[in-house]
């Protein structure tokens, strides 16, 4: 691979580090430390989450219309971005708090279509499809650096003092970034035709709304473990000491997961695939609900990284494969059904998690929202098996 060619994807690694690992999910290994210093309930926290979300869901729609100067839409998003991450650890007001954490997902959902749309096209016009995976290892990455940074960062300069030192290295990044993008040229798109050809496949029909609806379910389940899995450890006594360490494995198993998942769906059936990255997260899931030990809570984390990243990946690169001419939009509404399982995740844990007074009921109700996924996936798939002319489903 040219040199040119390794510098556009790793600058779109760093931007999902900045938009994803930092500004959305360091927030997870930040929540027993803030909660402790500010003492606010799991309710609260929920709060704080779902407005990120609610933010991702604008953002992710929003970026499915733009079609010129989408780099410049990139770039200011990112910067706002940093500036939404910065500020958290400036303030003391809730009321802020919700505001920026809206605005972080408002800009963190338009990084994240942006750029993969950006760099997917890129790497299909050069016949490099196969190295998209690469790309979303950098929402692992990201996560690990959040999970490493955030223990020091604290210890030193307590929770304000995490949000500005990661707020500093994401703006770092962004430059880096723009530097390696400096020749990037990136076309403007086309807006679809009102009419369009009667041998391509509609977003509305056949497999894809079920597959749409899978992956929100998805969204709504792996966002509960992913909100609140470090909380969950640190406040198990005896584990305490290994909260964070959980989040460092759950990022270190997701660096590599968007390449291996994306080499699994070229040699197999991408639906088999999904199936099995679904059912290995349930099980995830649940792990911590039977087994409260080191070994599982860690083993939970690792098959929450192994397996998030891994579906966002594969469920991206086969919806771009059943509409290649359309990337953008096909890209942008799966990810905002999937931002809007993410609003609705967090939400309703919390209500199980204060009604029961632990977060088992939480994990179940997640564990049973992905495995409906999986469920309506297969059968979406089994009832528009006679489409396979145009559609390769299993």
């Amino acid at each position: 691979m040219k040199k040119d060619h390794v510098g556009i994807i790793f600058g779109g690694v760093l931007l999902l580090v900045v938009a994803m690992g930092i500004s959305r999910f360091a927030f997870t290994p930040i929540l027993p430390f803030m909660r402790h210093d500010v003492g606010f309930s799991v309710e609260v926290a929920s709060y704080l989450a779902s407005s990120n979300y609610i933010g991702y869901f604008v953002g992710a729609l929003w970026a499915g219309f733009i079609i010129q100067k989408r780099k410049g839409w990139l770039l200011i998003a990112a910067f706002i971005n940093v500036g939404s991450v910065v500020w958290m650890g400036i303030t003391d007001s809730y009321s802020l708090w919700l505001i920026l954490r809206f605005v972080a997902g408002v800009t963190g959902g338009l990084v994240f279509v942006l750029t993969s749309s950006i760099v997917m096209d890129y790497l299909a016009r050069h016949a490099l499809s196969s190295w998209s995976g690469y790309l979303f290892s950098g929402i692992g990455l990201g996560i690990a650096i959040s999970g490493l940074l955030v223990p020091y960062l604290e210890a030193a300069y307590t929770w304000k003092g995490t949000w500005l030192g990661l707020g500093a290295l994401s703006l770092f990044f962004i430059l880096v970034t723009g530097f390696l993008w400096r020749k990037l040229h990136v076309t403007d798109l086309t807006k679809s035709p009102k009419k369009q050809d009667a041998h391509t496949p509609k977003l509305t029909k056949g497999f894809m709304p079920w597959f749409i609806a899978a992956y929100g379910l998805e969204g709504l389940g792996y966002i509960i473990t992913g909100t609140f899995l470090v909380d969950i450890i640190h406040n198990i006594p005896a584990l305490q000491a290994y909260s964070s360490l959980s989040w460092v494995i759950a990022g270190i198993a997701a660096v590599p997961s968007a390449p291996i998942w994306s080499m699994l769906i070229t040699k197999y059936s991408p639906i088999k695939v999904l199936s099995i990255a679904y059912i290995l997260q349930v099980f995830g899931i649940l792990l911590p609900v039977f087994s409260q030990s080191i070994g599982s809570v860690l083993l939970s984390a690792f098959l929450f990284g192994m397996t998030f990243v891994g579906i966002v990946t594969m469920s991206t690169a086969y919806a771009r494969q059943l509409f290649p001419t359309r990337s953008g939009p096909v890209v942008s509404i799966l990810t905002t059904f999937y931002a809007f399982g993410q609003i609705i995740g967090p939400l309703g844990a919390s209500k199980f998690a204060s009604h029961y007074n632990s977060y088992n009921a939480a994990l179940w109700f997640a564990g049973i929202m992905v495995f409906v996924g999986v469920c309506i996936m297969w059968i979406g798939a089994l009832v528009n098996r006679p489409s396979r002319k145009t559609q390769t489903i299993v």
